[in-house]
C-alpha cells in the first residue's frame, strides 16, 4: 500500500493537495449524511414493518446522534494527539460494523442499538476534516470549506430522499444498509491513501500551557464559546432533526402527503440546503474581507427562521415541503457558529474545541428528535388530533428557539464591543 503523504510541520497545503483532501474527506461526510438522513425516507416503512410510533420513531432517529455524542469528547482529544487521518479510519470501521448491525437486525432494541454504533462510527465524518482544515487552510478559506462539507452532507441528504425510495423496491431497506457498508468501507481505502500523516503540536510554552494540556476545561471556560452553546444546541440542533426526521412525518401525517410525495418533499428540501450551502462557501471569504463577523450575521440571520416556523404552525396542512426548505435554509445562519468556535481557540485545541461543540449540537439533535416525538404522544391529553398534535410540538420547540436565540444575543451584545462586532 502507498504510504500516505507526510504533514508538512507548519505548512499549508497547497491547492491541489488540499483539493484532492478535501474530496477525500467529502466521500466518507457524503455516506455518513445519507445514513443520517435515511431515517426519514424509511420511516413510513418501519412503521408499518415494526409497528412503530412516533416517540419510537424519534428515539430511532435520535438514538444516531445519542451515539454520535457520546464520542464527542474523546474525539476531540484523540484528534488533537493522533490527527484526522488515524482517528477517522478507527471510527469508520465501527460505522461499517453499525451498517451491518441494522442490515440484520429483527427488532426495535436491535434497530435502536445498530444505530447508535453507526452514530459513534460516523461521528469523526465531520471534525476530522474540519481539525485538519484548521492548520492547513487559512481562516476564510476554512470557512468555504466547513460550508461546502456541509453542502456535500446535504448531497447525502438528498440520496437519502428520492433515490432511497428509488432503490427500495429492488434491495429492501435491508440491502441498503449492506450498500452503505461496502461504500463507507470504500471511502476509508481513500482515506488511508490520501490524508496527510498529522504532525504533533510543538510542547506548550510555560506562559500559555493551556491549548496542550489534555482536558477541556479552557474550552468550556472560553466565553466566545459559551455564547454559541444555546444557539448549538437548540436551534442548530433543532434544523438538523427536522431535516432529517420530523419534515417527512409532518408531510404525511399533517400536510396529507403519500411517501412517496414525503421523499420528493425532502428531496426539495435538502437539495435547498445543498445550494444554501454552496452559496455561503462562495459569499463566506468575500463576508470575512469585509469585516462581518459570524456572530453578527447569526445575529441579523437567524430570527426569519422563527418567522418561518410561526407559519408552519399556523398554516398547518397548508405548510408543505416548500415552507419547510424555507425554515431549513434560514436556519443555515447558524451553521457559521461551527469554524467560528474553531477560529476562536487556538490551532491546538481545534479537535476538542469542534468536538464539544459538536457534542452540543448533537446533543440538541437527539433531544429535540425525542422531543418533539415526546411532546406529539403526550398532547394526546387534550384530545387533539394528530395533525394538531404535530402543531403543538413544533410551536413548543419554536419558542424553545426564540429563547435560545435571545440568550446567544445577550451574551453577544453583553462582550466587549471590540470583540462583539
Amino acid at each position: 500500500m502507498t504510504r500516505a503523504p507526510t504533514h508538512a510541520a507548519g505548512d499549508a497545503l497547497g491547492t491541489r493537495a488540499a483539493v484532492i483532501v478535501f474530496l477525500t474527506f467529502a466521500l466518507a461526510y457524503f455516506f455518513s449524511a445519507l445514513v443520517r438522513a435515511i431515517t426519514a425516507t424509511l420511516s413510513p416503512t418501519l412503521s408499518v414493518e415494526l409497528d412503530l410510533n412516533a416517540g419510537d420513531l424519534g428515539l430511532l432517529a435520535g438514538g444516531y446522534f445519542l451515539g454520535f455524542a457520546m464520542t464527542q469528547l474523546p474525539l476531540g482529544n484523540w484528534l488533537d494527539r493522533h490527527g484526522p487521518r488515524k482517528v477517522i479510519l478507527a471510527f469508520l470501521t465501527v460505522a461499517v460494523l453499525g451498517c451491518m448491525a441494522f442490515a440484520l437486525a429483527t427488532s426495535f432494541s436491535g434497530l435502536l442499538a445498530a444505530r447508535m454504533l453507526t452514530g459513534m462510527g460516523v461521528s469523526a465524518c465531520l471534525m476530522a476534516p474540519l481539525t485538519g482544515f484548521r492548520r492547513w487552510l487559512t481562516p476564510a478559506t476554512q470557512l468555504r470549506a466547513n460550508s461546502w462539507m456541509l453542502m456535500t452532507g446535504s448531497l447525502g441528504m438528498v440520496a437519502a430522499t428520492l433515490p432511497v425510495q428509488w432503490l427500495m423496491p429492488y434491495t429492501g431497506w435491508r440491502g441498503l444498509f449492506w450498500m452503505l457498508a461496502a461504500l463507507i468501507a470504500l471511502s476509508m481505502v481513500g482515506i488511508a491513501l490520501i490524508v496527510p500523516r498529522w504532525r504533533q503540536a510543538a510542547d506548550p510554552s510555560p506562559q500559555d500551557p493551556s491549548p496542550n494540556s489534555k482536558g477541556y476545561g479552557f474550552i468550556w471556560r472560553n466565553a466566545y464559546f459559551r455564547q454559541m452553546l444555546p444557539i448549538g444546541f437548540v436551534n442548530y440542533g433543532g434544523m438538523v432533526a427536522v431535516q432529517t426526521l420530523w419534515a417527512g412525518p409532518w408531510m404525511v401525517k399533517v400536510a396529507g402527503y403519500t411517501p412517496q410525495q414525503a421523499a420528493a418533499g425532502l428531496f426539495g428540501i435538502n437539495l435547498s440546503m445543498l445550494c444554501t450551502f454552496w452559496l455561503w462557501g462562495v459569499i463566506n471569504p468575500h463576508l470575512a474581507r469585509r469585516g462581518l463577523r459570524p456572530e453578527r450575521l447569526i445575529a441579523w440571520g437567524l430570527p426569519t427562521s422563527f418567522v418561518v416556523l410561526t407559519a408552519i404552525v399556523l398554516l398547518g396542512a397548508g405548510a408543505g415541503w416548500e415552507l419547510w426548505a424555507l425554515f431549513c435554509v434560514t436556519s443555515t445562519f447558524v451553521s457559521l457558529s461551527q469554524p467560528a468556535v474553531a477560529l476562536a481557540l487556538p490551532a491546538e485545541a481545534a479537535g476538542r474545541a469542534l468536538s464539544a461543540y459538536n457534542l452540543a449540537i448533537f446533543g440538541g439533535v437527539f433531544g429535540v428528535q425525542w422531543g418533539i416525538g415526546l411532546l406529539i404522544e403526550a398532547l394526546m391529553v387534550f384530545g387533539w388530533s394528530e395533525a394538531d398534535r404535530y402543531r403543538g410540538a413544533m410551536a413548543i420547540f419554536g419558542v424553545c428557539c426564540v429563547f435560545a436565540y435571545l440568550a446567544f444575543w445577550r451574551a453577544w451584545r453583553a462582550r466587549p464591543r471590540a470583540q462583539a462586532s
